[in-house]
């Protein structure tokens, strides 16, 4: 294994680790949000520094790739890739964060009339579900798992549609828990956004394995109709 290979291992390694965190911070924030769980908060918050540590490790590591030895064709794309794969990360680390403190925020657990009509609970676990198969797909380098992913988003965004007029409603019957409801519809708001960001992380290992780039081809599908 020559030197290149052995910092791309290296740099793989550090994303799959910091893959693992946000992965428990966001299998943490649905378990405060489930089982009011305010003891989490704290550890959350914790890792949240974390996992920015570990962002601006992978920057930098990709950059000193690129500045010492000058990969090409799809180690060129590997750190590109992974670039974005990073910015990604990071960003659904914050949401899962956020979603921690919208929580703490509660006087009270959120009741289940409000918790099983708006589905979050569903949404919180496809987000899951494919942050950890995104993962395995940049592991193996399995294109038609990404690919795969790629096709299930339009699921979160349903229930992210439909939330609107399901929490409207909910505060016209209940309106002394408009706190409660308020916070429920900024939870799925940002999940639809983990959702998003899966997607780009999937555009990405694209890119990477297939060098196809993926990003805006349905704006541009939507403007040639």
């Amino acid at each position: 294994m020559n030197h290149l290979e052995t910092e791309i291992q290296s740099l793989k390694n550090n994303v799959v680790e910091m893959w693992h965190l946000v992965n428990s911070q966001l299998d943490k924030s649905q378990k405060v949000l489930t089982d009011f769980d305010k003891n989490l908060c704290q550890n959350i918050k914790v890792n949240e520094k974390m996992v920015d540590t570990f962002e601006l490790m992978i920057d930098k590591d990709c950059e000193n790739i690129l500045a010492l030895y000058s990969p090409v064709a799809i180690d060129l794309r590997f750190v590109l890739s992974v670039l974005k794969v990073n910015y990604n990360l990071e960003r659904i680390g914050d949401y899962a964060s956020g979603i921690s403190k919208l929580v703490n925020d509660l006087e009270n657990p959120i009741k289940e009339e409000l918790f099983s009509s708006t589905k979050v609970e569903l949404m919180f676990n496809l987000c899951k579900e494919l942050l950890k198969e995104s993962l395995a797909s940049f592991e193996h380098e399995n294109n038609w798992e990404t690919r795969n992913i790629l096709c299930r988003d339009k699921a979160i965004n349903k229930i992210n549609k439909e939330a609107t007029k399901i929490v409207s409603d909910y505060i016209i019957n209940n309106p002394a828990d408009v706190m409660s409801a308020m916070n429920v519809l900024s939870i799925i708001r940002k999940l639809e956004r983990v959702g998003d960001h899966i997607q780009n992380i999937a555009e990405e290992l694209i890119f990477f394995m297939e060098a196809k780039v993926l990003k805006h081809q349905k704006k541009k599908k939507g403007v040639s109709e």
